[in-house]
């Protein structure tokens, strides 16, 4: 009935409460938010029968690939025998999730599972969208600084006409469909690429549960980062966030199978939306904005480095505490790609000194040395 080894249940349980709970934040945070006077058991309802709806659609239409296709390029993400060491990314990443960080859940479960041009494609493809992401909430927020936004702040405190209800719930189903398409490869790499109906609809069944768990502490300690952004728990504000974000998704789901962060695509849509703020009202400070932005990025770029630190370490080492040795020459395949990771860690270090004091230096410098970091990136091949 089922043809799943252990640690293939474990890391996938592990993956699913990781993925719930970290990116609830993106795609229910403001959903949960705009919405704290109802009981969380209807909010939890709603997007239950989403994900249920989603999947079956999946699973039927790819013939019993819940990925959407995502995995399905066995050169970039070959399907492997899961091991003890492929269940560690996960877990780490519900002890950072514990801390509030915004990591990308898409690099710290994926990168261990994908070949050199898997972990290049899915980086280019997060790099663009945080690009694209942030162009897209800097042009709409100049304008609806002072126009929307501003009347929505003047009338905050009265009641709202009962179709921004409507539109907020229409927009979260739309917004939380087109995410989950994206980040079912987070969940079911662990699981064979063709799953069977007992295997997906039990599958199915721990995710609900770890949803209601999520929901019933009001969306995680994550929820912070979202919590200090602006207006967001305006319910009309939330569904302009909502219907931005899922548009952005959209276009990236059609736009090619490769999986991509959705953390970087969220964080870039705040980030240009605080931008925004900044620079048509005296709401907010811009330097303020400047080094909540920084610090944003900046934590989701330490997830980042750990998760590809982890993809190179946990291999070799299971490979040398079975018998195989610690061949120095066998722990990255190429020159680049040595050189990508060395560069990589280096950069944690200016990245420390801002998290620890963000001082107007430090803010210039890391944002410096992170832009260099991202064209190099581009210019300069890992293979």
């Amino acid at each position: 009935m089922f043809d799943i080894s252990l640690f293939a249940a474990v890391g996938f349980l592990f993956a699913a409460y990781a993925v719930v709970g970290n990116d609830a934040l993106q795609t229910l945070g403001t959903f949960i938010s705009s919405n704290n006077r109802l009981h969380w058991f209807w909010l939890f309802l709603f997007s239950a029968i989403i994900l249920v709806v989603t999947f079956t659609y999946g699973w039927v239409i790819n013939e019993g690939d819940p990925s959407y296709g995502r995995l399905s390029n066995v050169k970039k993400y070959p399907a492997i025998d899961v091991q003890w060491y492929h269940t560690l990314p996960p877990l780490v990443l519900l002890v950072i999730t514990r801390f509030g960080v915004p990591v990308s859940t898409s690099f710290m479960v994926l990168t261990v599972f994908a070949s050199i041009g898997g972990l290049t494609s899915m980086l280019q493809k997060s790099l663009i969208g945080y690009g694209l992401a942030f162009a897209v909430g800097l042009g709409i927020y100049l304008i609806a600084s002072n126009t929307l936004e501003k009347f929505f702040r003047k009338t905050q405190h009265q009641q709202h006409h009962p179709i921004w209800v409507l539109l907020q719930w229409m927009t979260t189903g739309y917004l939380w469909s087109v995410w989950l398409i994206q980040d079912f490869a987070n969940i079911f790499v662990f699981l064979p690429r063709e799953i069977t109906a007992v295997e997906g609809f039990t599958a199915m069944f721990a995710i609900v549960a770890l949803l209601a768990y999520t929901f019933a502490n009001n969306g995680g300690p994550v929820q912070r980062i979202l919590k200090s952004k602006t207006a967001v728990t305006d319910i009309r504000s939330a569904t302009i966030i909502d219907f931005t974000y899922a548009s952005l998704l959209f276009y990236f789901k059609e736009l090619n199978n490769i999986p991509m962060s959705t953390t970087f695509v969220f964080l870039g849509l705040i980030a240009g939306r605080e931008y925004g703020f900044a620079l048509a009202t005296q709401a907010i400070s811009f330097a303020r904005t400047c080094k909540v932005a920084l610090s944003d990025i900046a934590k989701a770029y330490i997830g980042l480095v750990l998760s590809i630190d982890m993809a190179v370490s946990l291999p070799f080492l299971a490979r040398g505490l079975a018998g195989g040795g610690f061949p120095l020459d066998e722990l990255v395949p190429t020159t680049g790609y040595a050189v990508f990771i060395t560069l990589a860690n280096l950069l944690l270090i200016p990245v420390g000194f801002h998290l620890r004091k963000k001082s107007n230096a430090r803010m210039i410098i890391l944002a410096t040395l992170m832009s260099a970091a991202a064209v190099a990136f581009f210019m300069f091949p890992l293979a």
